[in-house]
């Protein structure tokens, strides 16, 4: 029975892909992307931007192609990493087939904007050959002039139209490893956009809202856009797009799927915003445990309350809970019991000490089971 049927969501059915050993779509988890900002030639300051999104953990990651020297460069930069590699086409068809025999995982291209029939079957065989999926890209800036002049400017029926029209070339070309996006920077457009496209084909959907601004204001449009479409079950595969550090939309993007119970990765702290009853600096607290704990990958529960109105009833949902008491001593629960009491100086250090401890047993458990698991399956 569940006991909690208001957070249940149900995700739409979507036929699964693969980007390179990452599984897109169907009932994989939902990934997390983000794309290199670096000059994709200057394949030293790419690998190491990549290794710093895969620390963040990022599944998959994009790089531009936009010339030759992009492509020579990509074959040294997926040696180097452990993630999938995107490259990124638009209009030249030799880069796609370059990246494709560089070892890209994944072509992101509009094959109606490639040109001839010829060079699409060129690409596609050279998708076939290496075990390349090609991610569709409509953009509500670049849809092509025939949709914008029938339609008279950017809407989800064009947008639409604009991706089954790319989906018909490939299929044409016995093509199916495709996922789709369908972005704007309108969050209302977007939305309607991929709902519209959930309905109307079953690849999975990689979403997400474009050039969505700097760290705050991205991450609001991003998070009541995605969130809105993650919800309502559509969704395989975001990308936060963030005029920020990359590592910061791998961030966003796991606290987005975190906060709709989609997908756990590290630790949620959960804490109030402070307030005349709080019995320690709770901010600055909260603003330290987070950069301590960034590097548990874990998926833990930690509540850090102020005082004892909330405190004790948010620690009986949370791994650990801690909640500010009088005269400098506060109460710490684990599984959401009272455990001990603990005095002001300590409790960073204390708090970090017991998050690390309960997520190397949580660690350890899981390798026992899996371990088990095992030795199940072995051949008597």
């Amino acid at each position: 029975m569940n006991h909690r049927p208001y957070r249940h969501i149900e995700r739409r059915k979507s036929r699964q892909v693969y980007v390179g050993k990452v599984p897109v779509g169907g009932d994989a988890p939902i990934t997390v992307q983000s794309m290199t900002n670096t000059l994709t030639a200057d394949a030293g300051a790419t690998i190491a931007q990549i290794r710093a999104l895969e620390v963040a953990g990022a599944d998959i990651v994009r790089v531009s192609c936009p010339d030759e020297a992009s492509t020579k460069a990509l074959r040294s930069i997926v040696d180097e990493v452990t993630v999938p590699i995107v490259a990124d086409i638009h209009f030249h068809y030799k880069r796609a087939i370059e990246a494709a025999e560089a070892g890209a995982a994944c072509l992101r291209i509009n094959p109606g904007n490639i040109g001839s029939a010829a060079r699409v079957r060129e690409v596609v065989r050279a998708a076939k050959d290496h075990g390349c999926s090609i991610r569709i890209g409509v953009n509500a800036g670049s849809l092509e002039r025939e949709l914008l002049e029938r339609f008279g400017e950017p809407c989800p029926e064009a947008m639409v139209e604009s991706a089954l029209n790319h989906i018909r070339i490939l299929e044409d070309n016995d093509f199916q490893e495709i996922k789709i996006s369908c972005k704007a920077s309108d969050v209302f457009l977007a939305v309607a956009a991929y709902q519209q496209l959930a309905d109307a084909c079953d690849y999975p959907l990689h979403i997400g809202i474009t050039e969505a601004g700097g760290l705050r204001s991205g991450t609001v449009k991003s998070s009541i856009g995605l969130g809105n479409l993650l919800w309502a079950g559509i969704g395989d595969t975001i990308r936060v797009s963030l005029s920020a550090d990359p590592v910061e939309e791998v961030k966003v993007g796991f606290d987005i799927l975190k906060a709709l119970g989609l997908r756990h990765r590290g630790v949620n702290v959960i804490s109030c915003p402070s307030c005349a009853r709080q019995q320690f600096d709770v901010i600055k607290t909260v603003e330290v445990l987070e950069k301590r704990l960034a590097h548990i990958t874990t998926p833990m529960t930690l509540s850090v309350i102020g005082c004892v109105v909330n405190g004790p009833g948010e620690a009986t949902m949370t791994d650990i809970g801690f909640t500010g008491g009088g005269r400098g001593t506060h109460q710490v629960y684990v599984a959401g019991l009272p455990d001990h009491r603990l005095k002001d100086g300590d409790i960073v250090d204390h708090l970090v000490e017991m998050v690390e401890q309960k997520a190397a047993e949580i660690e350890a458990q899981r390798a026992s089971k899996e371990a088990e698991g095992s030795a199940g399956d072995a051949p008597a």
